[in-house]
């Protein structure tokens, strides 16, 4: 490869017209930032004025740790026998270095600190019920070794029997830890953790390639863990069967998922899994925010001498957490449930019929109306989160539904911009990829010109027949010249795409 980007005689204006846009980009809308509760986004203002990140990754951060505080706690009724969780699935589309873990870690801070202050209230109860647990574990041990020895000796089993099964009736149970934070989990080890340790939880995490890349998302498994992640979005019962361990079921359990995924990571989980994740409806579930990087902008700033918008915000999300759980013995959450008022469910209607004209084939909604399917139920989520957060009394009001339509649009307008990318004839995707791998390669090798076999080697396309459809299909708009040296065919970039000015 030639090394000398900057420096090669062949570069010329004459050359190189302006390329040709590939994709049609769908420029992003500003946030809604005035939709949001005054107090919220006071703090949202203060945390970003600081660490600099794109505002709606910050708010991602901040819907989430008030999703995860306040969905134990209520439900929402959009209409009759219609009511659910309140609980927010989030995805931010970032590269890493977004400070998408910065953010997370201002606004769950006090979570965090409430988490740890139980599990410290805790211990003396962990070890009594330890003791306990190894006493009954003994005995049932025991009974369950003397039913051995006399079944070999044909000895009548039915006392022994009555006192294994007496036994396993008060089988000591673990006391019940609060554990809301989650991170990489399979999604059987989270159905475990809100069966067994506390039926509310959040999966929070800055690179959701280790979610979404998990091997719980391997080829044999994606069906059921997305299936699984949709029922606990819907608050349903979860069943898990295993051959080795006991079986256990899940109900009335609240989950919310706040996560950052590069935009490759997601193209790749696409391309392995589209069809399925956007088939059953789980990638519709998600707030999705693709906010233009403030990287490069980020210059240096002194950290406040005080917070107190995010202090006021701590202490709000620590006071919704000390509020009493309802859980039964079973372990399933009653949260109570909040009602729109006549005027605000008018509002609510309005919006789910406007979007659902937009669903048709032909309307401006039909290629995402999977997720826009969704939108009007994350309407009453979120207004039930800030009507919750503000510490507001009776039903929801006609400004919080007001409120949450504007933002869950403009969640649903980045839904449009992403989706409307990705979902591109074959040919032109494969140009895409195939461009982005040219471009890659010749910032790291200072070169503008690849030569076809190579490019057939390493790069995305090594079938002849759609490697020459997308070199064609770059030609057509500038992008990309083919030239020859000798026996070579060489690919030369447009220089205008590596940041090269003519």
């Amino acid at each position: 490869m030639n090394t000398k980007l900057w420096k090669e005689p062949e570069i010329s204006s004459s050359d190189w017209p302006v390329p040709q846009p590939l994709i049609l980009k769908a420029e992003p809308k500003p946030y809604p930032r005035d939709a949001l509760p005054q107090n919220l986004r006071a703090a949202i203002d203060e945390v970003q004025g600081f660490i600099q990140a794109p505002y709606p990754l910050v708010v991602c951060s901040a819907l989430g740790a008030v999703s995860i505080a306040c969905q134990a706690h209520v439900d929402v009724q959009r209409a009759e026998r219609l009511q659910g969780p309140c609980g927010l699935y989030l995805l931010a589309i970032a590269d890493s270095g977004e400070r998408k873990s910065t953010c997370d870690n201002y606004f769950t801070s006090a979570i965090r600190a409430w988490q740890n202050s139980k599990e410290e209230a805790a211990k003396p109860e962990l070890k009594r019920h330890k003791a306990e647990y190894a006493t009954w574990e003994a005995g049932r041990d025991g009974i369950t070794s003397k039913i051995r020895q006399d079944g070999k000796q044909m000895k009548d089993l039915e006392v022994l029997r009555a006192e294994l099964f007496r036994l396993g009736m008060e089988e000591p149970r673990a006391p019940r830890v609060p554990r809301l934070l989650l991170a990489d989990e399979t999604p059987e080890s989270l159905a475990w953790s809100l069966k067994h340790r506390w039926p509310s939880s959040g999966v929070v995490s800055s690179e959701a390639g280790v979610v979404l890349g998990s091997h719980g998302m391997g080829k044999d498994s994606v069906m059921l863990n997305l299936a699984t992640l949709n029922i606990l979005w819907d608050g349903g019962t979860i069943e898990i069967g295993r051959k080795t361990s006991k079986s256990f079921v899940v109900r009335g359990a609240r989950l919310t998922m706040s996560l950052q995924v590069q935009e490759a990571t997601l193209r790749e989980f696409f391309e392995k899994n589209g069809a399925l994740s956007r088939g059953i409806g789980f990638l519709a579930r998600f707030l999705l925010a693709w906010p233009e990087s403030t990287q490069g902008t980020r210059f240096f700033r002194e950290a406040p001498g005080d917070w107190p918008n995010l202090s006021a915000f701590e202490r709000r999300i620590t006071e919704i957490l000390n509020a009493p759980v309802a859980i039964g013995d079973d372990g399933a959450l009653s949260p109570s449930l909040l009602h729109m008022e006549e005027g605000a469910r008018a509002v609510w209607v309005r919006f789910h019929d406007a979007i659902e004209a937009e669903l048709s084939e032909g309307r401006k909604l039909h290629e995402v109306r999977d997720v826009a399917s969704k939108a009007a139920d994350n309407v009453a989520r979120l207004a039930t989160l800030f009507h919750t957060f503000e510490g507001r009394t009776g039903s929801i009001g006609v400004q919080g539904v007001e409120a949450a339509s504007h933002i869950v649009a403009w969640h649903l307008g980045e839904s449009l911009r992403f989706f409307g990318e990705i979902a591109l004839p074959t040919e032109l995707a494969n140009a895409a990829r195939f461009e982005s791998w040219l471009v890659r390669v010749c910032q790291r090798e200072r070169t503008h010109v690849v030569g076809k076999s190579v490019a057939m080697q390493y790069g995305p396309l090594r079938k002849r027949e759609p490697l020459d459809a997308a070199i064609r299909e770059l030609e057509e708009l500038d992008r990309l010249q083919v030239r020859k040296e000798g026996k070579r065919i060489l690919l030369a970039v447009n220089p205008a795409l590596l940041g090269v000015v003519l």
